[in-house]
């Protein structure tokens, strides 16, 4: 489960953007679904990711962020020494809804899909 509590709590502030970027960051990318928004690529590497808020919206209860996730991939071979699928890394990028409840700051994330 994604919880925001230090986002939740700059809420209403000049600093809640650069909270939650950082916050955001910080996430496991794990918790993410950058595997299933995967396009260029066939694995998610453990490279550290970079967001850009694109949006901050609120409604009751909740606060409604669209983020944007700059991540890394790689197509996977079959590790066979004559494998010659090249290992380079390939830039990924996705969007993503998080909704973060006021009161608890759990938090959930959906994929968004361009139009």
């Amino acid at each position: 489960m994604i919880r925001l509590p230090q986002s939740l709590d700059a809420w209403g502030t000049p600093g809640f953007r650069d909270v939650l970027k950082q916050e955001i960051e910080q996430l496991d990318a794990g918790l993410l679904p950058l595997q299933q928004a995967l396009s260029r690529s066939s694995y998610v590497t453990e490279r550290p990711f970079q967001a850009m808020l694109l949006g901050i919206d609120e409604a009751a209860g909740s606060i409604h962020v669209r983020v944007g996730i700059f991540y890394t991939g790689v197509i996977a071979g079959c590790s066979c020494a004559d494998d010659p699928t090249p290992v380079d890394e390939l830039n990924e990028y996705c969007e993503v809804l998080l909704v973060i409840d006021r009161r608890t700051a759990a938090t959930t994330v959906s994929l968004t899909v361009e139009e």
